[in-house]
């Protein structure tokens, strides 16, 4: 077996160091962090307050919900729950984008108001003259 050496000054380490120190990786990185976060709260929310309302119609909790089939064992009210999670957390995040958008539009709107109505062009100035000259000569 060969063993790769890596010199300190390669391209190899200054590309990963390049590529690491990126704002957008960074960026990334605390998204994932701050959404793991959120899924704890969401999959609390689920599991404490929405499950129990639901098992409320029932005498199971809403967790519990099993299916039997000889060995097979499927607890399809956990999925259930899954899937109640992803609902919440893709509305959570649609709003959140609808929120930003709105705010980004906002900034669109001032820049269009603050920009000038271009200057007309000498060409345009002259044939303006030359027009408002022959209305005068005409009258």
């Amino acid at each position: 077996m060969k063993k790769v050496k890596i010199k300190k000054g390669s391209k190899f380490v200054e590309e990963f160091k390049t590529f690491i120190l990126r704002g957008n990786v960074m960026d990334l990185a605390v998204g994932v962090l701050i959404g793991a976060a959120f899924q704890e709260l969401v999959t609390s929310l689920t599991d404490n307050i929405i499950s129990p309302i639901l098992g409320c119609f029932s005498e199971v909790d809403f967790n519990q919900f099993s299916l039997n089939i000889g060995k097979l064992h499927l607890t399809y009210g956990a999925f259930i729950t899954d899937v109640i999670n992803f609902i919440i957390m893709a509305f959570v995040i649609f709003m959140i984008v609808k929120f930003m958008n709105f705010i980004e539009s906002l900034g669109h709107k001032k820049e269009e108001e603050k920009k000038e109505v271009p200057s007309k062009s000498e060409e345009t100035k002259l044939l303006e003259e030359i027009r408002d000259l022959l209305k005068k000569q005409n009258k």
